[in-house]
């Protein structure tokens, strides 16, 4: 003997149905690591001078963990654990998102044009800089600590210059203040990334990054 569906039986399994829809659909936050730079620090373009700026940034070489598009983002309970975001992304994986960050922070400082993804004649000499982040931890309401190292050299020379940053940015609770707090960090590694250009095109026998 068949059993009968109640009506309010279909009714509670399609309002069942509709809630899991609509958790399924809830949009995701996307995030930038890329800021504007402020006036005081951009430089004017050198393009169309005798002798302009070219830049080449490499892939950022970043720790597995991070190279994702979610947010990976610690406890401020001081546990071992850390929470990777589905909801809260960045605009693209994290090392590829890094990457456009520090170059056009890189580039706007110095008035400099990016070549990384072409546009630039063979004759040309370029500054090539391949960044590696040893750490870039983000804590919910704690802070971000960060850990970069890179190398610099001009494609028309042999010498090499190493440098690194330390960098810390306390944030308030909330993903968003996150998400800034990373974006802040971001921009202090470009700037010390643009420093450590002008330094070593004003001093063309340094091997060692300004401290």
């Amino acid at each position: 003997m068949k059993k009968k569906t109640t009506p309010l039986l279909l009714g509670a399994a399609a309002a069942a149905l509709i809630v899991l829809a609509g958790c399924a659909s809830k949009p995701d936050n996307y995030y930038t690591l890329a800021s504007t730079v402020p006036a005081a620090e951009a430089a004017p373009s050198t393009i169309g001078t005798a002798a302009p700026i070219y830049i080449e940034l490499a892939p950022v070489a970043v720790p597995e963990r991070l190279a994702r598009p979610q947010m990976v983002v610690g406890r401020s309970n001081g546990s071992v654990q850390v929470d990777v975001l589905e909801q809260h992304r960045w605009a693209a994986s994290f090392e590829s998102e890094l990457q456009d960050a520090l170059a056009s922070g890189i580039a706007a400082r110095l008035g400099a044009l990016d070549v990384t993804k072409g546009g630039r004649q063979t004759s040309q000499p370029v500054w090539r800089i391949a960044v590696q982040v040893r750490q870039f931890d983000a804590v919910d309401g704690g802070r971000v600590d960060a850990g970069f190292s890179w190398t610099l050299r001009r494609t028309d020379e042999t010498r090499t210059m190493v440098c690194q940053l330390n960098v810390a940015e306390g944030v308030a609770s909330g993903i968003d203040a996150v998400a800034q707090g990373a974006q802040r960090i971001t921009a202090a590694a470009a700037a010390a990334i643009a420093r450590s250009v002008s330094a070593a095109r004003a001093n063309p026998a340094a091997t060692a990054c300004p401290a």
